[in-house]
Order: C-alpha cells, then structure tokens, then sequence
C-alpha cells in the first residue's frame, strides 16, 4: 500500500534539507517521522488528524502538557511587551526567587539556554572552584552533549571494561583522548567499587556528577547509602556533589533531591522549569556558585549567553512552576504509582519476561525478567530491544505516544482515565509481542 500521509510527504522535503531529515535523533521512527499539527492538554493531533496520549512530553519537559492556558496568557503578554533584550529584566529576578524558594541547596541560580549547557556549566565551575580538572559520573547515564559529560553514554559489553575499572568510552568519532583520560566512570549503586576507584583519583577530581534516577540506566532511583558515601567522599577530598536534575526535578516540590539526606554543592536543571521553552539553569551553594560573579576581583568563570534569561522562557517557567505547588506534585506521583502498579499486574497477567521501574511521575518498561539494579544489567540484549521497538510501536498504533526506550512521564492534565487506558493498552501490547518473547521465556 503506499503511504500517501501528510507526514510521509514532508519527511521526503526534510531529507532534501535536512541530514537524516531531522535536527534531533529521538523523533526519527521508520518508516518516517511524525509530524505534529498542534498540542492540547495532554494529547497531541498529528498533521493527518491522529489524536494520541502524550507520554512523552517531549522527552519529559512539559509537565502541564501541551498549551496551558496560563502559560499561554503569560507568553502572550510578554510578546507584546518584546522577545529579547540586551538588558536585565524583572521576570529573571522573579523566576530566581521562586526557583531559589523550592530547595535548601539552591542558594543562588545562574539561567542557561539547555539540560546539556546547564550540566556544562557546572562540570566547569566545579573546576572553577577547585582548580581541579577530572570529573566522576556514573557508567551509562546520559547528561547531554558535552564531551566530558557524555563518556560511556553508550558503552556497551565490548567496551566497558571491567566491574571494577570501568572505561571511559567515547561517543563521538573524534573524542580527544584528553578527555577521556579526564573522566572517571564508576558505577551505579555500588558505593564499594565507587569509592575504590574515587580514590585512585582523590586529589584531581573536581567533581562527581549524578542522576538520581537515571533514564539511561534503567531510571532506577539512586540508594540513599549509595548518595550519602558520594558525599562523604567528594566532602572529604575536597570535590564537588553534582546533581544532575534535569528530567527529575519533577519528582518533589524541591527535586529528587528531597529523597535524601545528602545535599549536592550544584545542581543542574532544565526541561520543566523552561514552561515548554527551552531552558536551563544551575543552581547551588552561594560559595560555588560566586565563580560565575562578574564583580569578583578575579572572575574564576566568565560566562555569558545572548538567550541566557530570555524573558518570555522567565515567564512561560516561572507560571508553569508556581502551577506545579505541592498538590500538583502529589496528584502526578500518585497517578505513576497507579501506571507502575497496573504496568506490573499486566506483566504478571501476560506472562511474559517484562519488568517495571521508575519513580515519582516517570515510569520505564524493561523486556528483562527481573528489575535491573545498574546500566549493565539494565543493557538490552537484540531480542529485548526488537521486542521494546514493537512493544512502542504497537501503542503508538494505539494511540499512545511514548519515549522510544518504553517510557513515559505523566502531566498534570492528566487522570485515572488515561492511566487506566495507559495499561490496557500495554497489556494488549504485551500479549502481542510475547511470540518476539517466548526464546527468552522457553530459556528460562
């Protein structure tokens, strides 16, 4: 049958001009991208008149889904009033105030233009502050496109070197070996091994940087034991705790960050705090964050950007985090608890080798028999990815838009209603790939 769709027809312009016809790898699906007509609440109609349910927020920024009036009413004003200038503005001011209001450790607020230049500025202020030039992070998690903060993203058994030494493998054809000698991996949840390797490296780390509830490792929330000897060690050499918060900073009024004791030195944010616009900034304790202080006698950091502030992100952030209060944050959590719960009873109900995991409003499927505990156990083999491709595949057909690793994050538009048909549909989904499924079972 030929595809005549609308999506299919802009596809074949784009790869005119565009390479791979598209400027971000995570919207490319076969036999073609689809293209999207417009955003409401929380479903998203493509330009051939296909509603679906929005699990995908685009990649877990919005967390009021798509044009909340407030927010919308909010841009509009400041539209009127202009889009950019080369002076300060109030809504900076405002934004920084809230944003400081949310979290003890958010002492002083810097705003950037992403996720990846936020985590970039504080891999560099770390070394700002300590004069050191190494930074930690942990074997698998993904924190943008920064060279340093990219290492062993997609290390894979081939690469990865062993439990006790992890390598440092690269992304990027071309990554200087400098920078791969300058980033030390260590694993996930093994406090142990962490600090065994930490300490081959104490007095030249600058920093160790972590996601308390990594995506790319199997979005399994970090030990509180795991976080709380990450901080006695990076206290003790005189490192830098390095929150990486982008995607989970949804997870509490003040961040995962409140899942724990420890408190990290900075923190990167991103994604929601943006209202839908792109965004960034770098938040932390008021000591580390003066290397940024343009009146220092000697400024340790200088750091500009024509769109750092921009007013119209200032504004569209701070309405969609003064929307997000306490209750909000409790009736999405509560709605990923009842998706993880169902998720888990439809596995158990198919009888397939499939697990869930997650935390707070965010969820992620696993074709893996059993929950992994770290990015090599949570690695796919061939069959489970081919199973996962279907798996996402069979509920976009559905009419469920999901992240392309087979998760999804919840908005606040949300309710029951689309959880509910969230897990029949995986549940169908399911009993339609356990035939992808049934050597892994029969090995079992």
């Amino acid at each position: 049958m030929t595809d005549s769709s609308r999506s299919r027809a802009l596809y074949e312009r784009a790869l005119r001009v565009l390479p791979g016809g598209v400027s971000r790898n995570s919207v490319l699906r076969r036999p073609h991208p689809i293209y999207v007509a417009r955003g409401e609440g929380c479903n998203v109609v493509d330009v051939d008149g296909v509603r679906r349910i929005d699990f995908n927020n685009n990649m877990a920024s919005l967390i009021h889904g798509h044009a909340h009036p407030a927010i919308v009413a909010a841009v509009t004003e400041q539209l009127r009033l202009g889009t950019a200038f080369a002076m300060a503005t109030e809504a900076e001011v405002a934004y920084a105030e809230h944003l400081t209001s949310r979290a003890p450790s958010f002492e002083r607020v810097r705003f950037v233009n992403s996720g990846s230049e936020a985590v970039l500025c504080c891999l560099k202020a770390a070394r700002a502050f300590t004069g050191r030039a190494k930074i930690a992070k942990v074997e698998g998690t993904y924190h943008g496109v920064y060279d340093y903060a990219e290492v062993s993203q997609t290390a894979s058994p081939q690469t990865w070197g062993s439990e006790d030494h992890p390598a440092s493998v690269p992304v990027c054809r071309g990554t200087p070996r400098g920078v791969l000698d300058d980033v030390v991996v260590i694993p996930f949840n093994d406090a142990a091994r962490a600090r065994a390797i930490l300490d081959e490296h104490a007095e030249s780390i600058a920093c160790v940087l972590v996601d308390p509830l990594p995506h790319r490792v199997g979005m399994l929330p970090a030990d509180s034991d795991y976080i709380d000897a990450l901080r006695d060690w990076t206290t003790a050499s005189g490192a830098l705790l390095v929150f990486d918060e982008v995607i989970t900073f949804r997870s509490e009024y003040g961040g995962a960050q409140q899942w724990y004791r420890a408190r990290p030195d900075l923190t990167a944010l991103g994604k929601i705090i943006g209202g839908g616009f792109p965004v960034g900034a770098i938040a932390g304790r008021a000591e580390v964050m003066d290397v940024f202080n343009p009146l220092a006698t000697k400024v340790l950091f200088p750091h500009s950007g024509t769109f750092s502030a921009n007013p119209n992100t200032m504004v569209a952030g701070h309405t969609a985090l003064q929307l997000y209060d306490r209750a909000a944050v409790a009736h999405v959590n509560a709605l990923g608890d009842r998706a993880r719960r169902g998720i888990a009873e439809a596995i158990r109900n198919a009888e397939i080798p499939a697990c869930v995991t997650g935390g707070g409003s965010l969820f992620r499927v696993h074709l893996k028999p059993e929950s992994p505990h770290d990015y090599r156990s949570a690695y796919p083999t061939a069959a489970e990815t081919a199973a996962k491709d279907a798996l996402v595949t069979y509920a976009l057909e559905h009419g469920l838009l999901l992240i392309e690793t087979c998760s999804g994050t919840i908005s606040t538009p949300m309710t029951e209603r689309e959880i509910d048909r969230l897990v029949e549909t995986l549940a169908a989904g399911f009993r339609a790939i356990r035939p992808l499924l049934e050597p892994t079972a029969a090995a079992r």
